[in-house]
């Protein structure tokens, strides 16, 4: 069974918006400077990774629960959830008093997992994904009586997601387009139907990572259909096939639907944390993604709000991302130099490094691998610079200095 009713619109949207009231927090939007000079146009973000929980899901789960019968609440619910979603319900229910259980693939990071039980939730861990963990957990429904609750797909969820449009459209004027995260379309669907009836004018664009592009395969065959996907970093949007009421809500009211790699969603992570000092998961990243592609050059000069939709990024994740963009970035280059193994030989390469501005972030000699000239030794350093021009500088200084060296960009 599922929670609330079959459709979804703008009524049920502000219902649900004084129904959930101080229950979520309400997160800042504010202009970024930062963000607009990047992106040639006035960047708002709506900034929802700072809920409690860490992301928008806390909206339709609230939602969802309270508008539970008495009876249906008394035996509580359950849901087949890797992350933020599972997080969202396990708090408000025990805010609310209402048992959950969450399914969680086997594969589900320990400390969501943790998260979860230190809520109060019952935490059952079946299946290699979620499609796996959802069988186990629609058999508890028949067991135990229990109420599926669908994060993406449940029109009480597509009302609670739908209340961000809400705040957005009350503190930007006017915005000319929302960019708003797609896994399985709740998301989308509610913040469509809600700006279609405040804010006509303003373009709903949705953006997917192109390794798991459900929603923009259904908008090709007229339906939902399931798709072969690929791991990615936003993996809060891997959802192989798009919610059907979702996309049939959201279908004619979204103006465009993006795609976006891997080094895009990347890079907008490691912009957001200089930028807009947040840390913002993969999912959440990839509207700041498609303006870094180059995805959306019909929105430059114009006023655009990004959704941010979670921060739920286990830091040595990010840690490998923010390492990785800024090899991608040209900040990070390689030094494989061949320098005399003797006193002074070491001194006379960071010496050289020094005078060019680089900073040595990492330095290692190899002895056994390297040439068999015995009188010299290789030493492999990662150096930090301001970029690739940069970059060139240094090159040049080792070259001037006598430095025998091979050098590459770190990506």
């Amino acid at each position: 069974m599922t929670a609330g009713p079959d459709g979804v619109t703008v009524a049920d949207i502000r219902a649900a918006r004084e129904r959930i009231g101080a229950g979520v927090v309400r997160t800042p939007c504010a202009i970024s400077p930062a963000l607009s000079d990047l992106c040639g146009c006035e960047i708002w973000t709506k900034n929802e990774y700072e809920q409690r929980t860490g992301s928008f899901k806390e909206r339709g789960a609230r939602n969802a629960l309270l508008t539970l019968g008495a009876a249906a609440g008394a035996k509580g619910v359950i849901a087949a959830s890797a992350g933020n979603h599972a997080l969202a319900l396990a708090f408000h229910g025990r805010e609310l008093g209402i048992a959950v259980t969450v399914v969680m693939p086997t594969t589900a990071p320990l400390v969501k997992q943790g998260r979860c039980r230190s809520y109060g939730a019952r935490v059952l861990l079946h299946g290699r994904d979620i499609a796996e963990a959802r069988d186990l957990a629609m058999r508890l429904v028949e067991a135990e009586g229990l109420t599926y609750i669908n994060g993406f797909n449940d029109a009480a969820i597509i009302a609670g997601a739908g209340t961000v449009a809400l705040k957005i459209l009350e503190e930007v004027p006017a915005p000319d387009a929302i960019v708003v995260p797609v896994g399985g379309g709740g998301l989308i669907a509610g913040v469509a139907i809600a700006a279609r009836a405040v804010s006509p004018s303003t373009e709903i664009i949705g953006v997917e990572p192109d390794r798991c592009a459900s929603f923009l395969a259904a908008g090709r065959e007229g339906k939902p259909v399931r798709i072969n996907s690929s791991p990615t970093l936003a993996d809060g949007l891997a959802v192989p096939e798009v919610g059907g009421r979702a996309f049939e809500l959201a279908r004619s009211l979204v103006h465009r639907i993006e795609t976006v790699d891997e080094e895009a969603i990347s890079l907008a992570i490691l912009r957001l944390v200089e930028n807009l000092r947040g840390v913002v998961e993969g999912a959440g990243a990839t509207p700041l993604a498609a303006f870094l592609a180059g995805k959306v050059p019909y929105l430059k000069g114009k006023r655009v709000v990004l959704l941010l939709c979670g921060g739920n990024i286990d830091p040595l994740v990010l840690s490998r991302v923010i390492g990785h963009s800024l090899a991608t970035d040209g900040r990070l280059i390689e030094i494989n130099a061949r320098i005399d193994d003797r006193p002074g030989g070491l001194a006379t390469l960071t010496r050289c490094i020094a005078e060019a501005g680089a900073s040595v972030q990492e330095i290692q000699h190899e002895r056994v691998f390297g040439d068999p000239d015995f009188s010299r030794v290789l030493v492999r350093c990662v150096l930090e610079v301001r970029g690739r021009e940069h970059g060139d500088e240094v090159r040049a200084a080792l070259a001037a200095g006598g430095i025998e060296f091979g050098f590459k960009f770190v990506f």
